[in-house]
């Protein structure tokens, strides 16, 4: 929906499927039930997630077309995309493999190129549109060697430069601004904000400038300014929080280097203080190992007591380290209804939300707002709620939020 703060919606990866008949039942069967209860009398935009075999779908005029229709007919429209999962995302072990194929491959390059020729064609004008993607691959299938290191990094680079120029086109010839929304996540390549931004300055924009500038004939300021405008951050706050990080100096680095957020993907991790009883540290190991299930990795983060960082793979890997006396905190990668902040044993990063809402308010970091909590099918029994009500409740959370100080649903001047 159009909010004060801009453009609201959930994330369909939520929904299942792989085919787009799949993906388009889910979304006839749930998308109306959250829009009338949070938007009833207001078009509301669509979070679209596409697998690359649904996507291939979509490009026939004719499912286009209906799409397109059903969209109308519903009040509804299309404004950001979520181009990381490339196959199947539920049901099925995923863990790693949510990165492949990654960056390094042309699959990847192709797939990311048929979302953006999809999302021209759906998004409607005036609106800038996003798909957010991969942090360029895995890391640690890419840590043997130096050399290995430095040459994922540099293809994958090339590829996403090969896609700004597809975005530079579209918006010289149709005039849509399109843009590719780098998510950093736990054990991705680009991890941190730091690491994103020190690969944006380092690596991006000197491969970008080369190319553009001998493709489209700009200036070496021109072809900054263009991969500025289609290369932005996916800001996951449960990816930031989960690494400690501090959401105001982040934003501020961004700023200072004019680098711009696509969008921010609210979503929270759980959490928890280390006590040094032994037995409440049990209680606590074994509150965060019901959450450890096949499907998802569940990176755990811990923080040593003299402000250190120790990364453990998934939750299993860290269940041996939960003794250990150094240990302040663990922050676990499992994404939790935002709403709740108060989990048991355990708590939620929500807090880590209201502050980034709180600098969005302030300052309209971005122009797209999506709640992301895949996992209700792979949470604890008690936290799981019908689908379409877990959904319209969340994003009735954030608009709580945004109201505090002027009405979120006011429409956009």
């Amino acid at each position: 929906m159009v909010t004060a703060y801009g453009h609201l919606t959930y994330c369909t990866n939520i929904h299942g499927g792989e085919t787009w008949e799949d993906h388009f039942a889910l979304l006839k069967t749930h998308f109306p039930r959250v829009k009338e209860a949070v938007s009833p009398h207001r078009p509301m935009g669509i979070g679209l997630r596409l697998s690359d075999l649904a996507s291939q779908a979509l490009t026939a005029d004719a499912k286009l077309a209906e799409f397109n229709g059903w969209l109308a007919d519903t009040g509804s429209y299309v404004f950001t995309m979520n181009g990381f999962p490339f196959g199947a995302f539920h049901d099925h072990v995923v863990k790693a493999h949510v990165h492949a194929p990654d960056w390094t491959t042309i699959e990847r390059l192709q797939y990311t190129k048929r979302m953006f020729d999809i999302l021209a064609r759906l998004i409607p004008g005036g609106m800038d549109g996003g798909i957010s993607t991969s942090p360029l691959a895995y890391r640690h299938w890419y840590s043997d060697t130096p050399q290995q290191w430095k040459e994922m990094r540099r293809h994958a680079t090339m590829q996403v430069v090969d896609v700004t120029g597809q975005l530079v086109r579209i918006h010289r010839e149709q005039g849509k601004t399109l843009h590719l929304d780098i998510e950093p996540e736990p054990d991705g390549v680009l991890e941190t904000g730091d690491e994103f931004i020190a690969w944006y300055e380092k690596e991006l924009v000197p491969a970008g400038i080369a190319v553009l500038s001998k493709q489209f004939g700009m200036t070496a300021t021109e072809a900054e300014q263009a991969l500025k405008t289609h290369v932005r951050l996916c800001y996951d706050v449960c990816h930031f929080a989960l690494g400690y990080e501090d959401h105001a100096a982040v934003m501020n680095t961004l700023s200072r280097h004019g680098i711009q957020i696509g969008k921010f993907q609210i979503s929270a991790a759980i959490k928890a203080a280390m006590p040094a009883d032994a037995e409440a540290r049990k209680a606590i190991g074994r509150a965060f190992m019901a959450f450890d299930e096949p499907t998802y990795l569940h990176q755990v983060i811990a923080r040593q007591r003299d402000g250190g960082i120790v990364r453990f793979k998934d939750l299993p890997h860290a269940e041996p380290a939960l003794f250990d006396e150094r240990t302040a905190e663990w922050r676990s990668h499992f994404h939790v209804p935002i709403f709740l902040e108060d989990l048991g044993e355990l708590k939620s990063t929500q807090s880590d939300i209201m502050q980034v809402l709180t600098m969005h308010k302030a300052g309209r970091l971005t122009n797209h707002l999506e709640v992301e909590t895949y996992t209700w099918a792979v949470l604890p029994e008690q936290l799981q709620l019908p689908i379409a009500d877990s959904i319209s409740r969340e994003l009735k959370w954030v608009i709580a939020q945004c109201a505090d100080k002027r009405d979120c649903r006011k429409k956009l001047i």
